[in-house]
């Protein structure tokens, strides 16, 4: 069992910039892949951004793309995601998730969420 717990969310101004943590808890899978989803008032949960276990592969949606950075600590069990250029279309709860398989596409536990909210 994994447990995983978000920080960092809050209220931020258009064009400002916030990071999240992801702190991971509990049975140690060496090799899983991580990521970020988020959920907007009314959406559907949309995938953010993930990493592999070693932090040299990372993949973004597009909306992010260039604003967002994905990376980990594995000796901490903590991941992150800088998020700078913050636009009001970010405004969502992020969820952050691990996949035991390493794979990217099986992702089996997830963190209860935190907000961010970007004013305009």
């Amino acid at each position: 069992q994994v447990q995983l717990v978000e920080s960092g969310g809050g209220l931020v101004q258009a064009g400002g910039s916030l990071r999240l943590s992801c702190a991971a808890s509990g049975r140690t899978y060496i090799g899983y892949a991580m990521g970020w989803f988020r959920q907007a008032p009314g959406k559907e949960r949309e995938f953010v951004s993930r990493i592999n276990w070693s932090g040299t592969s990372t993949y973004y949606a597009d909306s992010v793309l260039g604003r967002f950075t994905i990376s980990r600590d594995n000796a901490e069990k903590t991941m992150y995601l800088q998020m700078n250029s913050l636009k009001p279309e970010d405004t969502a709860i992020y969820f952050c998730t691990s996949d035991l398989t390493g794979t990217g596409s099986k992702w089996s536990y997830w963190g209860q969420g935190t907000q961010v909210t970007v004013s305009s």
